[in-house]
């Protein structure tokens, strides 16, 4: 039987008009400009401030870092117990935050019931649409209280012989472990909301294929999840340390404005972004408005550093992961 001859096919109609082509170009065109605009705003935003903190910077230079002197009335000025202040806070936030915010992520994903998992993440995620301000005040009227009639005594008692942890007894309620904990709960949405998503993200073959080898629920958490999106997590844990780097209203509520900053968080102390808001307003001199923007300008070095950490550590991860050394 001879083969069938087939006709050669004719040439496939023209699918893109003029007006697709266009439209490419423009698409092309608007995203670069978008992105173009992000960057020239950050370079804006660096160069203000940093052009608002010059004054500052001619007068005390590099030692602003290292002197702690705050007296607008002899205008002499110092960065150094607010910096303490602000990584103390922003890490002991972190500390707490992260074991809590990767465990919420793991139970909403893994372990709740569907029925609830929904309402519960719902209500999780609404409390980063709280307000700085309205979180400040309950700090102020139920956390601050509860913290120093409850846990400043409990925590003083079983770790008082730490210098950080001394003085748990005089009950004081606006302290640094009062804004450690406020800043906990205000980091703690983002944080789960991503690992959540990170968990639920992870495929449903690894972890079936782990627990068809005989893996317990925790043994594929530990071995096929965690590991998984690893990377993704450490991310999400420095967003959180960005925010609560930057958290200026209610730090400023629960921590008493105080300097010199003593070595016991159940005292009261200060940071870089609670000083900016609280005088800036107030300030008597150019000098001191001067050196309120370059305490901002200190705090836009520490998150851009803790971002580019954030970033390194995330490739170092995924490098790994694919198989790298």
């Amino acid at each position: 039987m001879e083969a069938a001859s087939l006709s050669a096919p004719e040439g496939l109609p023209r699918t893109r008009r003029t007006a697709d082509r266009i439209g490419d170009k423009f698409l092309y065109g608007l995203t670069a400009i978008a992105a173009l605009v992000g960057f020239l705003v950050l370079v804006a935003i660096v160069w203000r401030v940093a052009d608002g903190a010059w004054p500052a910077i001619k007068v005390f230079k590099l030692g602003f870092l290292w002197h702690n002197t705050w007296n607008p009335v002899t205008s002499r000025f110092g960065a150094r117990d607010l910096i303490i202040g602000t990584l103390v806070t922003s890490f002991g936030a972190v500390l707490l935050a992260a074991p809590l915010s990767i465990a919420i992520g793991l139970f909403l994903s893994e372990l709740a019931p569907m029925s609830i998992r929904g309402p519960i993440g719902t209500l999780i995620e609404m409390l980063a649409a709280v307000p700085s301000v309205v979180v400040g005040l309950w700090g102020i009227y139920v956390l601050a209280p509860f913290d120093a009639q409850h846990l400043q005594p409990l925590l003083g008692h079983l770790l008082g012989w730490i210098p950080i942890f001394a003085h748990g007894g005089d009950k004081v309620e606006s302290t640094v472990f009062s804004a450690m904990l406020v800043l906990t709960i205000m980091i703690i949405p983002i944080t789960s909301s991503i690992c959540r998503e990170l968990f639920i993200g992870v495929p449903a073959e690894l972890e079936e294929g782990a627990v068809g080898l005989g893996a317990t629920r925790w043994e594929m958490v530990r071995t096929v999840v965690i590991p998984t999106v690893r990377g993704g997590v450490v991310a999400a844990v420095i967003l959180g340390l960005g925010r609560a780097l930057g958290e200026a209203i209610a730090v400023t509520q629960v921590i008493g404005n105080f300097t010199p900053l003593k070595l016991s968080i159940f005292e009261p102390g200060d940071t870089l972004a609670s000083r900016t808001a609280n005088q800036y307003q107030g300030a008597v001199s150019n000098i001191q408005v001067a050196s309120l923007i370059y305490l901002a300008l200190i705090l836009l070095v520490i998150t851009f550093l803790a971002n580019f950490t954030a970033q390194r550590v995330v490739k170092r991860f995924e490098f790994q992961r694919i198989g790298g050394d």
